[in-house]
């Protein structure tokens, strides 16, 4: 609790100090100051400061900014900003403005930033970039969407594997100005296949005579490409490498994968998961056009209108134990929440656990068995707090006998048990079967366990309602 207090404090801390330079940077930009001043008092502060103050100015202010700061300078700022911001600060930019703060990003931030603009926009703002950058933005375009191309950033160094220590300096040196990404070297051969990795720390301690063949990590991993996001981002998340080699058909190299486009990836395969666990085939937003979003959710409603006729005819099945013993409608739904919550647990957890390729048949079995156990043993809490609790409130506010109070309640904890351990069963078993036959676990969503862990719990309940309450007991 204490150590929760102090990470609080500190949090609090920064954010007070976050915007006391918010509120230095305003006034700077709001002075009278010369423009030279102005430059040189802001460059004093955090590009992520200087983001963050963007937000409370206007555009006249914004605009002036933008004439203090140079194209250089505006891009490391806007690096800060989310994506789907930028065009907006970008709109308040002349166009010639634009092109160089634009020039000044990685080729990959640059695609992002053209595919939400529209066309007209697009092919003026791409005349205007230089002619390297026009080529490396047609290469990540080149690929689809799914393809781990498409997220590679073309900000990288390679040095031919044939020169010396203190030659591969002075080439680190002279790329270093267009490329800050420096921190891992990438060696190509005199056809600039691919040949091995040197950390930035090997090289600066290496002594002149060393061979450089010396240096070179020649396990280094890599990427294809051609390969799909979703094939590829677990094993390359387990190296924990700063960025990771992209090669073409031929191994050469023509990107990498930095350690923030794996966050970036991991974050939308995620939001991915999240929005087919809803029911949906990707995530939406608030520009979607309505025709889309229909066509999107309906297979998924179809599909869940069937499965909730056959619950609502199971339960006109049990007409007769409801007619006999109307109080057990009242803790239907407790049965149904609580099977449909467990059953979307364990979906979630076993979603997670499949992410993992190298998964072994025997770890899937151990996955089963420990849910199960989990489900039964959550279970078999909740099912002996309900008998005392459901017991106490049918026998002192409905009036019921002790015995025919405990009997309905012992017949619904006894159903909570069974529910949440088959449902426990459902929500990992589901997601499994369509991994095996090589579609989307995240495809088993939420609501279809929720309503399949209904139809469980009715047969449950009310098949216990009538074995136990009225065959045996005979209520």
């Amino acid at each position: 609790m204490k150590e929760q207090m102090t990470e609080k404090k500190k949090l609090e801390d920064v954010t007070e100090v976050q915007m006391k330079y918010q509120k230095e940077i305003e006034a700077i930009v709001r002075g009278m100051s010369s423009p030279k001043v102005m430059h040189d008092r802001l460059l004093d502060y955090h590009e992520n400061d200087i983001a963050a103050a963007l937000e409370d100015m206007n555009p006249t202010e914004r605009q002036r900014l933008y004439r203090i700061l140079n194209a250089e300078e505006i891009s490391e700022v806007l690096s800060y900003i989310d994506e789907e911001e930028i065009p907006s600060y970008l709109e308040e930019m002349d166009m010639k403005k634009k092109a160089a703060v634009v020039s000044e990003m990685d080729a990959d931030e640059i695609a992002d930033l053209l595919r939400q603009m529209d066309k007209k926009e697009r092919e003026t703002l791409t005349e205007l970039l230089d002619e390297e950058v026009r080529h490396k933005i047609d290469l990540i375009d080149s690929f689809d969407e799914e393809q781990i191309g498409s997220r590679m950033s073309t900000n990288y160094v390679e040095i031919p594997s044939n020169v010396t220590v203190k030659q591969a300096m002075r080439e680190l040196i002279r790329q270093a100005a267009d490329n800050d990404n420096i921190s891992t070297l990438y060696i190509v051969d005199e056809n600039r296949i691919f040949c091995g990795a040197i950390s930035l720390n090997d090289l600066i301690i290496a002594r002149e005579d060393t061979n450089l063949e010396d240096l070179i990590v020649v396990s280094y991993p890599f990427v294809y490409a051609t390969e799909e996001i979703a094939d590829c981002i677990e094993w390359i998340k387990d190296y924990s490498e700063d960025s990771i080699p992209v090669l073409d058909e031929e191994n050469r190299i023509i990107g990498v994968i930095t350690s923030q486009d794996i966050v970036e990836v991991v974050d939308d395969e995620m939001g991915e998961d999240y929005a087919m666990l809803a029911g949906l085939t990707a995530e939406e937003d608030l520009e979607e056009p309505l025709k889309d979003s229909i066509k999107k959710r309906m297979p998924w409603l179809i599909v869940l209108l069937g499965l909730g006729l056959v619950v609502s005819s199971v339960v006109g099945m049990f007409e007769h134990v409801v007619a006999e013993l109307t109080i057990v409608m009242c803790f239907q739904s407790l049965i149904l929440d609580m099977a449909g919550n467990v059953g979307t647990q364990s979906l979630a957890v076993t979603i997670r656990v499949l992410m993992d390729e190298n998964l072994t048949a025997g770890q899937k079995v151990h996955l089963v068995f420990k849910e199960a156990r989990v489900g039964l043993s959550n279970g078999l809490i909740l099912g002996m707090m309900s008998i005392i609790l459901i017991g106490c409130y049918i026998y002192f506010f409905k009036s019921g006998s002790l015995q025919f109070a405990f009997a309905v309640s012992g017949c619904i904890g006894a159903a909570l048990i069974l529910a949440m351990l088959i449902s426990s069963l459902v929500g990992t078993l589901i997601p499994m079967f369509f991994h095996k036959i090589h579609i989307d676990p995240a495809v088993a969503s939420g609501p279809l366990i929720t309503t399949v862990n209904d139809l469980v719990a009715v047969v449950t309940y009310y098949g216990l309602a009538w074995f136990f309450l009225i065959e045996m007991l005979h209520y």
